[in-house]
């Protein structure tokens, strides 16, 4: 690191070796002794204050006045009265002519923060500024001439801005003429505990308390935060743990107090903007698939039992598993009816008519190609519906990939035997 880039942190109290952080100080430092227009880029929280005062500190213009300016702060109303003064009477309340920052600032720097806010009229204004030096104040037709270095900063996207007509394109292109870029603090891991022990320090000598030091645990914990608000969010949680915590010895469990980390639940989103993976129109169509599913599973299953029968017989069999296998292909009302092509029924035992007993037949004349089509209760209303449900994901589906069964039945979750079935099943071969 140069002595020249060593020597701005120590006069700014820059603290941080990150090669980001770096580079944008070498690069202000480099443009400083022009007259170059500068936008810093960055989240809000970052810093971007140091670079306007590093340019003007390193400038031919550091003996003239260096203003800042937040655009969001000031009301659409009155900032062109703000920034470009105004003449009495021009407008309810103009007892008095008044100069503007670019007049006041003539032959220094202005720093404009967060110009992304700035309303369109006066962003004709400034463009004016920027090509020729002039400007008008509110009020008066004489043209007024400044010698004005400006620098702006932002943290919205400024070519979103334009896209939705927020921003002038051509203002854009005069104020980034170079453009600095200030990182934000979570890719600075390595900066964030010489940030924390350098606002401990600073804080514990302003509220005259021991200073608060960070176990290794919480040094982990610390580096391992996301810093949403950045460098200033960092100081904050310094100053107020330096005023309320009683123990200097900050541990992981104690930061998690006051950062405690972020947990990302799984959500169902709707975005316009977005393609969809699965075209379905609702919730309600995402349980109906989550229930198709399951019960896709479920044939699944039984398909799996019939072949192990088929290859073991019923003789190995233990009570235990026939009666799993009863309660699986039997229907919740257990019918004692044996139906046709079916595996199983329900021994009637009229001795004990409230309890019925689940019994495996196994003949030779037992058929078991047809098992994976027994579905239960398929005549209630409530199967209906799932039904019909499913035959519209399956249509949807085959539409979406234009009859392309294999990408139809990896987007429905089921095998393409099973998709099959369910085409001759609902008579929609093609």
């Amino acid at each position: 690191m140069s002595n020249e880039l060593q020597n701005i942190k120590n006069r700014f109290g820059i603290i941080g070796n990150f090669p980001a952080l770096n580079r944008a100080l070498e690069k202000s430092i480099q443009v400083a002794p022009t007259d170059i227009s500068v936008l810093v880029i960055g989240e809000s929280g970052v810093g971007k204050e140091f670079i306007p005062k590093i340019i003007h500190s390193e400038s031919r213009r550091k003996h003239q006045p260096y203003i800042v300016v937040n655009c969001g702060a000031i009301p659409e109303g009155t900032i062109d009265s703000e920034l470009f003064g105004h003449e009495k009477g021009a407008f309810t309340g103009a007892t008095a002519t008044r100069k503007g920052y670019f007049e006041v600032a003539d032959g220094g720097t202005i720093f404009l923060d967060e110009v992304g806010e700035l309303p369109l009229q006066t962003q004709v204004r400034l463009l004016r500024v920027l090509e020729s030096g002039e400007f008008m104040k509110v009020g008066s037709s004489q043209v007024q001439k400044t010698n004005v270095r400006i620098v702006a900063a932002t943290n919205v996207n400024m070519m979103k801005a334009i896209h939705d007509g927020r921003f002038r394109e051509d203002l854009y292109y005069r104020l980034n003429t170079v453009q600095i870029d200030m990182p934000p603090l979570r890719e600075r891991k390595g900066d964030i505990h010489l940030l924390f022990r350098k606002f401990a320090i600073d804080f514990a000598e302003k509220y005259r308390m021991p200073e608060l030091e960070l176990e290794q645990s919480a040094v982990h914990y610390i580096e391992s935060y996301s810093f949403p608000g950045n460098v200033r969010q960092l100081r904050n949680l310094v100053e107020q743990m330096t005023v309320v915590e009683r123990n200097r010895n900050i541990t992981a469990e104690k930061l998690a107090e006051y950062i405690p980390m972020e947990t990302h639940l799984p959500m169902v989103v709707n975005n316009q903007n977005t393609p969809k993976q699965n075209d379905f129109g609702s919730e309600r169509e995402i349980m109906y698939k989550i229930l198709f599913d399951m019960r896709n599973d479920i044939n699944d299953l039984k398909s799996l039992t019939s072949e192990l029968i088929k290859n073991r017989g019923t003789a190995d069999l233990s009570n235990h598993e026939k009666n799993l296998i009863n309660r699986i292909y039997t229907s919740s009302d257990n019918q004692s009816q044996v139906n046709s092509g079916s595996l199983l029924y329900f021994e009637n035992n009229n001795d004990t008519p409230a309890v019925q007993t689940p019994t495996i037949i196994s003949t030779p004349e037992d058929s078991y190609e047809d098992i994976e089509d027994i579905e239960v209760e398929e005549n209630r209303p409530e199967s209906l519906s799932l039904q019909n449900n499913e035959k519209d994901l399956i249509i949807k589906a085959l539409e979406k990939h234009k009859g392309r069964r294999n990408r139809a039945a990896d987007e429905l979750g089921i095998s393409q035997r099973t998709l099959y079935r369910k085409i001759k099943q609902y008579n929609l071969e093609d």
